[in-house]
């Protein structure tokens, strides 16, 4: 949220990355930047990802800046934690004029199972 109100929107992601960066340091937050990991099918690599940060050795964090967050924003977070197997994820949009942000979970994940359940 620091973020956002000191920038404020319109900026390209990579503006908002860099100032992440600086405030996850700031806070103690253990995090690596533009991970690269690889997605699997059936036990072959198909590919490389990057994820924006991988903070704590647990959430994927997708930052985006656009005006409008789509359903395909969401999709490709929650993706993301699929194809890592981690489960849950962050997804926030600073190209908007109020913050937006959005949990993902990875459903499949047995951290969630019960969550799962709830969604009937």
């Amino acid at each position: 949220m620091k973020v956002h109100s000191t920038l404020g929107n319109g900026f390209q992601e990579v503006i908002y990355q860099r100032a992440l960066a600086i405030e996850m340091q700031k806070q103690g937050l253990e995090f690596q930047r533009e991970m690269e990991m690889s997605i699997f099918y059936d036990g072959h690599e198909i590919g490389i990802r990057r994820v924006d940060f991988f903070v704590e050795e647990k959430i994927m964090l997708e930052i985006k800046a656009k005006i409008k967050l789509e359903d395909a924003h969401l999709a490709q977070a929650m993706n993301y934690c699929q194809a890592y197997n981690l489960p849950i994820g962050l997804l926030i949009n600073f190209g908007a004029r109020s913050l937006e942000f959005k949990r993902v979970y990875n459903l499949n994940h047995e951290d969630n199972k019960d969550y799962k359940g709830n969604q009937k």
